[in-house]
């Protein structure tokens, strides 16, 4: 892990990139292509991207440290679609071939320090190039990529082409081309002497693109990938029902939390949800049942490095983690059931339980907090509500009172009766707030840790009732008492549409002359 990520104060951001980045980005593209044979951008290059096209340019930024560039500029459909060659097209590298009135986004740079690879920091400029494409109308994105394992492995397949089919077709691995695959990119032609400094792909360039699939097109375009597209303008939610079995170590509960966070990331997930107290499962560890005292302190001692590894994993696997809930010593020393919220930018964000049920206070001796917040994310403002805070409606009309579309509800019920209390209050949530809501519970047992004997859920992703949603207000769900995900496209415009238009307009219609909500906590 690199110094800066690890600092729980980093964060991690992406920007269009201004002038001011020019030293920094020219000194970041000369370190990428070191040993490759080709040369970084010079000052005057980068200057010159940014000042053609400045909505194009995009940089991350760890603190204030450029780790990530991306080049984009605008051509017409004849110009990026037929054989060229990289000096031809984007002006030496200055990005003077863009063309305000293009109709396709062409991609002439990403570049990410070797430092910080392994959190997905490509997948975010990429992410970033389609969003932009989108919001401009365009066509697709088109360019063409490298292919730097050519040249050490051409005698093995014979040609390029021969190659390049072997990538398509998951025979073989090109760290570049099947990067670009994943990302629904598709194989339009393979350019001689695209480059012919790049001795690494031989001088070709393999020509791609993405066909925006919010304009229509006379032509069907497949891609590499025909699963798992999400729909325009749309939030991709997975929820977690965690199986609770015992683990050996603190490593293979790790392990586990980082395959479902792999899952949801790999479907393009903006949100991965854990159940309530999932991090109880810790406790059987220990080869003897703990005192519930003992148990406390043996769950506070893992608090930091669990907020380190779910911090690093929301940075890695660049998707936002509501991290159930986990039973934590506060600094006046009362113990609160808090959910942690790790968003894919570094930030920690902290939503203690307002109501703790009967049996926390009877076996945890928990406490209840007294801050209720909407959290600000890239995907809009989210509220977390554990398990029985969901059973209080002020709670979340005051959540709504603050903005937000999503709301999540990690719970941990023992038997069917008390997880139907939790989902009822959910949907009846869901309805009077006109607003999402993500449930995510535990299934399976652990025989020596109290209070989490036995465990009985049926995770889902609720919506209101009205035409625009799904007939029953569910838009996706679990089979009971089985370890599996599910996930759905949840798109806040649809909710706008329901609260201005809606059969019933429950927000709108309010009396606000006879009653009102005033929060009294922090």
């Amino acid at each position: 892990m690199t110094r800066e990520l690890s600092d729980p104060a980093s964060k991690l951001v992406v920007r269009n990139a201004r002038l001011g980045d020019v030293p920094a980005i020219a000194e970041l593209s000369e370190r990428v292509y070191t040993g490759t044979g080709l040369h970084g951008y010079a000052e005057g290059a980068v200057r010159g991207q940014i000042n053609h096209f400045p909505e194009g340019q995009f940089v991350i930024l760890v603190d204030d440290k450029v780790v990530g560039y991306c080049a984009t500029f605008r051509v017409k459909e004849a110009v990026g679609l037929k054989r060229h060659t990289w000096g031809e097209i984007t002006g030496n590298g200055h990005a003077s071939r863009h063309d305000p009135d293009g109709d396709w986004l062409y991609g002439m740079e990403v570049c990410v320090d070797p430092d910080y690879r392994g959190y997905r920091l490509g997948q975010r400029l990429y992410n970033a190039r389609k969003q932009l494409c989108q919001r401009l109308g365009l066509k697709g994105i088109v360019f063409a990529g490298r292919l730097p394992t050519l040249a050490k492995r051409l005698k093995k397949f014979g040609s390029v082409e021969a190659y390049v089919e072997a990538i398509r077709e998951r025979q073989a691995r090109d760290p570049v081309l099947s990067f670009q695959l994943r990302n629904g990119f598709e194989v339009i032609d393979i350019i001689p002497g695209y480059l012919t400094a790049d001795h690494q792909s031989m001088g070709y360039g393999i020509h791609l693109r993405w066909q925006n699939p919010k304009v229509a097109t006379n032509e069907e375009v497949k891609t590499s990938k025909d699963y798992g597209g999400r729909l325009p303008d749309s939030i991709r939610v997975g929820t977690v029902q965690y199986m609770q079995r015992r683990v050996l170590s603190f490593d293979e509960f790790l392990k586990m939390v980082a395959y479902f966070v792999d899952v949801v990331a790999d479907y393009s997930g903006d949100f991965v949800v854990f159940p309530e107290m999932f991090t109880l499962q810790l406790l059987s560890i220990e080869d003897q049942q703990l005192s519930p005292a003992e148990s406390i302190e043996a769950l506070t001692k893992y608090t930091p490095r669990l907020i380190e590894a779910l911090r690093d994993m929301a940075l890695r696997y660049n998707i936002n983690i509501i991290g159930g809930s986990h039973p934590t010593r506060v600094e006046s020393g009362r113990v609160e059931n808090i959910s942690y919220v790790f968003l894919r930018d570094g930030t920690v964000h902290e939503q203690p339980k307002i109501h703790p049920t009967p049996n926390e206070v009877y076996w945890w001796n928990i406490e209840g907090g007294s801050t209720l917040h909407a959290i600000d994310t890239d995907c809009g403002p989210i509220g977390v509500l554990i398990c029985y805070d969901a059973e209080f409606p002020e709670l979340a009309r005051y959540l709504t009172d603050q903005g937000i579309r999503i709301l999540f509800v990690p719970f941990c019920t023992d038997e069917r009766q008390s997880y139907l209390r939790v989902r009822y209050c959910c949907q009846a949530r869901a309805v009077e707030n006109q607003l999402y809501v993500v449930m995510s519970g535990n299934v399976g047992n652990l025989p020596n840790v109290a209070n989490m004997d036995i465990q009985y859920a049926q995770s889902c992703i609720l919506t209101p009732c009205d035409f625009p949603f799904a007939r029953d207000g569910i838009a996706a769900d679990t089979t009971p008492n089985v370890e599996t995900v599910a996930i759905a496209d949840l798109r806040p415009e649809t909710l706008t549409m329901a609260r201005n238009n809606g059969t019933v307009k429950n927000l709108r219609d309010r009396r606000h002359d006879l009653y009102r909500l005033q929060w009294l906590g922090k």
